[in-house]
């Protein structure tokens, strides 16, 4: 049987963590997986189907040699989103054989201090195809699956509908929402959100909605809603499904008001983190089901 290098699943490696640099250092794995698949020249045996799974072969060779990076804390693998850290930028710049030779290293120590009785990550290459179908990386694609399914409901939905979904999610982290605006002009202001139900105690937030997928919100827009701030502990926060430009970004960093950015990825992590103090009603806007998974070994 045709067998893949280390030197070679280091490339693999190598070019997710390129990937990850060029999108702002975060990615979500169905992503990463395909644009990593444009930058390599894979083979027929790369891109066969494997095993009872009938995955692609390099896609989950990349899911379990990814074990490692993280362990030794140079990627962040978080609801089926990959992280890119500093560590791991500059790991990236190692020769194949000695990244590929230190991640198993930083592997092994991790193990040896949290004394886990996983199997170690092979230092040859690959004998067993059993190997690649973890629990880990099963879970790692179904969690992806799943988030990607959420951005695409999200993405479908009309501007009210957004709108509402922000004002839900808002509610569930234990906001009250006394102005939603209706159809129509809202003179910019979107949504209003209090952390008492008369708004006197701060902070008070002035919420910007955006549903534009294929657009990305401007600084232009941004000083917008930064000029509806007039009252001491006013807040904003600007909710876009299509993310930011650079000096948007930017500005609301080195704005003295404070202005919180939220694009599609971060509402999709907010509304997974607080679905469960969200009532039943608004649950029903965007409903999700916990399935259960065997734990991953690592």
């Amino acid at each position: 049987m045709a067998k893949i290098s280390e030197n070679r699943i280091a490339q693999y490696v190598k070019t997710a963590f390129s990937v990850l640099e060029d999108n702002d250092d975060s990615l979500r794995a169905r992503d990463v997986l395909a644009e990593v698949s444009k930058r390599l020249e894979l083979t027929d045996y790369e891109l066969a189907r494997h095993g009872k799974t009938n995955n692609v072969r390099w896609e989950s060779i990349l899911h379990f040699y990814s074990i490692s990076p993280v362990k030794a804390g140079w990627i962040i693998k978080r609801k089926g989103v990959w992280h890119l850290t500093q560590e791991g930028k500059e790991a990236s710049k190692l020769p194949d054989e000695t990244f590929a030779r230190l991640s198993r290293e930083k592997y092994d120590e991790w193990k040896k201090r949290k004394q886990s009785d996983d199997p170690p990550i092979p230092e040859e290459n690959l004998d067993s195809e059993e190997e690649l179908d973890t629990s880990s990386v099963t879970f790692e694609r179904a969690s992806s699956d799943a988030y990607s399914e959420i951005e695409q409901f999200v993405r479908k939905t009309g501007p009210y509908e957004f709108q509402d979904l922000v004002a839900a999610m808002l509610r569930g982290m234990g906001y009250f929402t006394p102005f939603v605006a209706p159809k129509g002009p809202d003179g910019g202001i979107d949504l209003k959100a209090y952390k008492d139900p008369l708004g006197t105690s701060p902070p008070r937030i002035i919420v910007q909605v955006k549903q534009r997928p294929d657009t990305k919100c401007t600084v232009t827009e941004l000083r917008e809603l930064g000029g509806l701030l007039r009252r001491d502990g006013d807040v904003g926060l600007f909710v876009a499904t299509g993310g930011f430009t650079k000096e948007a970004e930017n500005e609301s960093r080195n704005s003295i008001r404070h202005i919180e950015l939220i694009d599609l990825k971060r509402f999709v992590e907010l509304w997974q983190d607080h679905y469960d103090e969200m009532n039943e009603e608004d649950k029903s806007l965007m409903p999700l089901r916990e399935i259960l998974f065997l734990s991953p070994e690592r």
